[in-house]
């Protein structure tokens, strides 16, 4: 895979300085068949001094060739980023603050931290919000998300509501996980779905004093609301 990526990143980065594979080789001092093969792929076993050479030679360094190289890995939490950008730009409009990946525990390397906590002092509210790409051990999670509203409380002191929601990624897996144990999470997050989107929104609009859950759509870039307190079957 790392050979493909780099191979496609040299033909790229050849074809834009305008060299053929033939101008390559002798500034490189390779063969054309080699810098072929480098292109095709097929350079697994290739020296990083055979890389940052042809990178050289197609006026570029290895460490640029390596970021620009196609395909090049996203950062490990992409999706949950994009997540986090949309909260943020969604709870612009009811004039909400954002503190994203605000942490708990200053000074400790491994401080726990609240995905995106919202602060709007006009109205005294708060929101801990934590978002879910990917559930690994639920429970553990929900008793996170408590321990995470009585520290922010406990910062905020008793005239600040503080609210808990959960951004879940709308995927078949957890679209089904959630199903299949409906109550548990209709009992955990009691508040309106669509009343917690209006009051994100709506700067007039107080929260719902439960927590709430809403979906995030398969892009990232949208917020909808669960039906977790329908009537089954609506």
């Amino acid at each position: 895979m790392i050979a493909t990526r780099l191979g496609s990143a040299l033909r790229e980065s050849r074809s834009s300085a305008g060299f053929s594979q033939a101008e390559v080789a002798v500034r490189s001092g390779l063969s054309q068949t080699h810098i072929s093969h480098l292109e095709r792929g097929k350079g697994t076993g290739a020296s990083l001094e055979t890389w940052a050479i042809v990178a050289a030679a197609v006026g570029d360094q290895l460490v640029g060739f390596l970021e620009r190289a196609p395909g090049a890995d996203r950062p490990r939490d992409a999706e949950h980023l994009k997540r986090q950008n949309t909260l943020i730009r969604i709870a612009a409009e009811g004039g909400w603050r954002s503190l994203p990946e605000l942490a708990l525990d200053p000074g400790n390397l491994r401080s726990r931290s609240i995905d995106v906590v919202l602060v709007r002092r006009a109205t005294g509210e708060a929101v801990v919000a934590e978002i879910w790409d990917w559930f690994e051990d639920v429970g553990a999670g929900l008793r996170s998300l408590d321990a995470k509203v009585a520290t922010l409380a406990a910062r905020q002191g008793p005239a600040v509501h503080i609210g808990a929601l959960y951004v879940v990624r709308d995927t078949r897996r957890n679209r089904i996980l959630i199903a299949e144990v409906r109550e548990l999470f209709a009992a955990r997050f009691g508040g309106s779905a669509h009343a917690w989107l209006v009051a994100l929104t709506n700067p007039e609009r107080r929260l719902p004093k439960a927590p709430g859950l809403l979906w995030s759509d398969k892009s990232g870039t949208a917020l909808r609301p669960s039906r977790l307190n329908a009537p089954s079957g609506r």
